[in-house]
């Protein structure tokens, strides 16, 4: 291999390594968090016992935190639910989306082990555990975990899009949030996301209809992407970048054709144009973490990039 091109390899798989490996380590951290403020609010203690509301507020400031820490670096998912969703909708491809689950359930479980940890013995309990209540059928209890999600991912959607929405989303998907726990404790202690469910149940060891936390959720995610991508806010991708997406190929043809992009493809306006697609740029200079085919460039090395270059 000439040295040049051998040059270029080494640089396209640090690119590549250094995008994905930050955005991961985003995603174990937010649902760290989320899960270790989120559970740490259910938790009994005998001289205040926890309201519904108090729960719905504490899940709420704990996503908006969560969010706001990560989207930047990761598009703030900490939920499979949410990854998978965004994987239906052709906007990650099956590598990271893979990949941020593990995080996600690897944060989860380290962010309930820690709360265990510094909780006293006789407060912790099931460790706030998702379980079925109030003589809620396994059915009821799919359903209601279908449309909590439903609404949790739509609003997702709707905050992220950088074609309607510009800044921050961690206002509104915390207010989601917050919207699903004031009904969905009543039934299963409203979950929304399976890392929410999996972390202190490892922890306690207790996987009593588990499924349910995974099945309706899922379920829930991939219904609101179909409605918002394909029905609400159709996009313009062909079958063959939704392949090259779902196979992680855009985000190499992005690294690879970023160098030379720098130097020759300046629009009139002054944006770059993505090399997945032509409003990639767009995307991170809203404040997006990924444009919607999920390109690697992020805000920081754009903005690096022009100071080049001026």
């Amino acid at each position: 291999m000439e040295p040049g091109a051998c040059s270029r390899a080494n640089t396209l798989v640090h690119r590549l390594w250094t995008a994905v490996s930050k955005a991961l380590f985003a995603e174990f951290l937010a649902t760290g968090l989320y899960v270790f403020f989120g559970v740490g609010s259910v938790l009994h203690w005998p001289s205040a016992l926890p309201s519904v509301l108090q729960i719905a507020i504490t899940f709420n400031l704990a996503t908006a935190t969560a969010v706001q820490v990560s989207w930047k670096a990761s598009g703030a998912h900490a939920n499979p639910a949410v990854t998978l969703a965004f994987l239906v909708a052709s906007h990650i491809s099956l590598p990271r989306a893979v990949a941020y689950v593990a995080a996600q359930l690897a944060g989860a479980t380290v962010g309930a082990a820690l709360l265990y940890g510094v909780t006293p013995g006789y407060i912790r309990g099931t460790l706030g555990i998702n379980m079925v209540q109030n003589s809620t059928s396994t059915g009821q209890a799919v359903a209601v975990e279908l449309v909590l999600t439903l609404q949790l991912v739509l609003c997702v959607f709707a905050s992220m899009d950088s074609r309607h929405t510009v800044g921050s989303p961690a206002a509104m998907i915390g207010t989601s949030v917050a919207l699903g726990h004031l009904i969905g404790i009543y039934f299963t202690g409203c979950s929304m996301n399976p890392a929410r469910s999996f972390g202190p149940a490892v922890i306690i060891g207790k996987f009593t209809v588990h499924w349910i936390f995974w099945v309706g959720p899922l379920t829930g995610a991939v219904l609101a992407s179909l409605i918002y991508n394909f029905i609400l806010f159709p996009d313009t991708k062909t079958l063959a970048q939704r392949l090259n997406i779902l196979m992680g190929t855009s985000e190499v043809e992005k690294a690879a054709e970023e160098r030379p992009q720098k130097k020759g493809s300046q629009s009139s306006s002054g944006d770059t144009e993505c090399g997945c697609c032509a409003k990639g740029l767009d995307a991170v200079q809203k404040n997006q973490a990924f444009c919607p085919s999920q390109c690697i460039l992020t805000q920081e090395e754009t903005a690096a990039s022009s100071g080049k270059e001026g």
